[in-house]
């Protein structure tokens, strides 16, 4: 058996543009029977995903037209309930419902959750199901930070991860990851300006 996400993704059509293109060689271990697995989360695909503030989630609807939006959140808002399910809260938004209603007709998506601090970045397949808060306290508490109202739980059976080349993904930071280089900044010029006061005092 190939690893879980080559059997989704490794279409004849991509076969053949692999072929054309020359790296169907590189790409066959892939589909080997010598390589299995890559659709139970490990640890550390679990500490990569609850430590995400956010990812991308692609959808499609049912005219076939994919859709891609933004989740995000406090680090931890992606629960990992098992090695092969994950959940989110999802909140009102503008209330288009794009995503909802793909969702309604095709269970199909596909998770982008990127570490731009250090370059690294795991895909993941899956469907996803959408359920009432009310209709199941347990889950309701797994994925409530409590503060606000839920308007559905979207719960995600995984079928397939890889961990993708950090070759072309740039290096960002947000505020709170540069806060502590920005702490020795501050405090650095804090000294530099206190010793600068005092030689023009000594002046």
């Amino acid at each position: 058996m190939s690893l879980a996400f080559a059997d989704i993704v490794f279409t004849p059509a991509v076969q053949a543009e692999q072929t054309r293109k020359g790296s169907a060689h590189s790409y066959a271990k892939f589909l080997s029977d010598d390589r299995q697995g890559g659709d139970r989360l490990g640890p550390d695909e679990a500490d990569f995903l609850v430590a995400r503030d956010g990812f991308f989630q692609a959808s499609v609807s049912e005219t076939g037209w994919p859709y891609v939006q933004f989740r995000g959140g406090p680090a931890g808002f992606l629960h990992v309930l098992d090695e092969t399910t994950i959940a989110y809260a999802d909140y009102r938004g503008n209330r288009q419902y794009i995503s909802a209603g793909n969702l309604a007709k095709s269970p199909r998506v596909s998770l982008i959750a990127v570490d731009y601090p250090n370059r690294r970045r795991l895909k993941l397949w899956g469907e996803a199901k959408l359920i009432d808060p009310d209709s199941d306290p347990y889950l309701l508490s797994r994925v409530s930070d409590g503060t606000k109202k839920i308007e559905r739980i979207v719960k995600i059976h995984v079928s397939a991860f890889d961990w993708n080349c950090p070759q072309h993904i740039p290096q960002r930071f947000t505020l709170e990851e540069l806060e502590p280089e920005l702490s020795l900044l501050r405090d650095k010029i804090n000294e530099l300006t206190a010793e600068n006061a005092a030689l023009k005092r000594v002046q």
